[in-house]
């Protein structure tokens, strides 16, 4: 019985002597001893600023905001001269993209553009005049109260002027 005391005791103390236990690939909980750098989704060289080619709404009417059960939607309408505009978007300003691209500036202020595609030049959508009560253009930005509670307002942009919402 001492002979197998005394050799789980010499074998204990040569493991531990190999570095730390828990950075040992003898360590059953090390995961294989090798440690690897956190896996992450975000891209090689982080995620970079993506200006919207997009061209902004030609006329802002409003914004506004609704109730939600948890949070408040954003809902801002625009104009356009013509027919056909679509693909509308409200888009950060900065261009920040990825997974916390809504979040607001140091200031607290989440700056948006209201943004469409208009239709092709020689379509015949470009060539009909569009009419203020049955053209308008509305998006709108579920934003929950957890977002919120960090903003202190919104900027949107569009072609004709800055609309600027308080919470």
């Amino acid at each position: 019985m001492t002979r197998i005391t005394l050799s789980l005791l010499i074998a204990a103390a040569m493991l531990t002597g190999c570095g730390r236990l828990g950075d040992s690939a003898w360590n059953p909980f090390s995961g294989g001893g090798a440690r690897s750098a956190p896996e992450t989704l975000e891209p090689e060289g982080g995620y970079g600023t993506v200006l919207d080619a997009r061209p902004s709404v030609p006329q802002l009417l409003g914004a506004e905001w609704q109730s939600l059960p948890e949070g408040r939607l954003l809902v801002v309408r625009g104009f356009a001269p013509v027919k056909g505009y679509h693909s509308a978007m409200l888009v950060r300003a900065g261009g920040r993209t990825g997974p916390d691209r809504l979040a607001p500036d140091p200031d607290g202020v989440l700056r948006l553009r209201f943004v469409a595609v208009p239709p092709a030049p020689d379509s015949p959508a470009a060539r009909m005049p569009a009419s203020p009560a049955t053209d308008t253009i509305t998006v709108a930005l579920p934003l929950p109260t957890a977002r919120l509670a960090r903003l202190t307002g919104i900027e949107i942009q569009g072609g004709d002027r800055v609309i600027q919402l308080r919470r």
